[in-house]
């Protein structure tokens, strides 16, 4: 964790012009429940104080310049960032770009939040990957939709409900072992009641960048459920607030 102006999990990709990172949720301007650096537009929270947290993010990239972001409904919608307005919220889980200086953004509060970056820098995509959204196909519509092969691209999994918290029904382990088949059913234990698994999302998602050809794949591994002094958690809390993954190319 590095702590500054705004604390920040660093991700872990191994392309030096590629910057991402998800936020902590402390040294923001939001009350409780929302305490404090929320970037929720949508939760509840007062909209002036996140527009606040939000010029704190700005100004915190390199270049200063504004994130883009995104209204995620739990899909499979991809969008290219830089051929949409500058002043659009388009409607989707994933967004990647071929432009440095242009950053991207998603917001989560359990799900898991995944960077995908060619090993050149020549592209970056942002995902947001909740269980719906992986069982969409969120995953493969962002590698169809960036430049060349998956061969070429590494992933980061940043922060998300681990295995540990993620109860889930019979009826999310029908859907994965449906699309995933039955290898997926390694992704779920047990539990003591019956019709009841602890789901491994990351585990889910990095067995499908797998099969898709992507190796690289570094992960974070932190429980946002397990750590309420650093992270928001739907599953936790209920009304809570939200923390962004973001990702950019440098300029050379």
């Amino acid at each position: 964790m590095n702590r500054g102006p705004i604390d920040i999990i660093t991700a872990d990709i191994g392309i030096s012009r590629i910057h991402a990172f998800t936020t902590l949720r402390a040294n923001g301007n939001s009350s409780s429940p929302f305490n404090s650096l929320n970037f929720g537009d949508h939760v509840g929270d007062d909209p002036q104080t996140v527009k606040l947290n939000r010029e704190m993010l700005r100004s915190f990239l390199p270049g200063e310049v504004a994130p883009r972001w995104l209204c995620q409904i739990h899909g499979a919608e991809v969008i290219a960032s830089h051929a949409r307005p500058e002043d659009e919220v388009p409607v989707a889980d994933a967004a990647w770009t071929d432009r440095p200086g242009r950053p991207l953004a998603v917001m989560t509060a359990d799900c898991l939040p995944i960077v995908l970056a060619g090993i050149h820098s020549d592209w970056v995509a942002i995902v947001h990957a909740g269980w719906r959204g992986l069982a969409a196909g969120i995953i493969d519509a962002t590698l169809a939709a960036v430049p060349g092969s998956c061969a070429q691209a590494r992933a980061w999994f940043g922060p998300a409900i681990g295995a540990c918290c993620f109860e889930v029904g019979e009826e999310v382990r029908e859907v994965f072992v449906g699309r995933f088949g039955a290898s997926a059913v390694q992704s779920f234990k047990s539990t003591d009641t019956p019709g009841k698994y602890l789901a491994d999302i990351s585990a889910l998602a990095a067995y499908r960048l797998r099969e898709l050809g992507v190796g690289e794949i570094s992960e974070s591994r932190i429980c946002t459920v397990c750590e309420p002094e650093n992270f928001f958690s739907h599953r936790r809390d209920g009304k809570t607030g939200r923390m962004a993954t973001v990702a950019m190319i440098l300029p050379s």
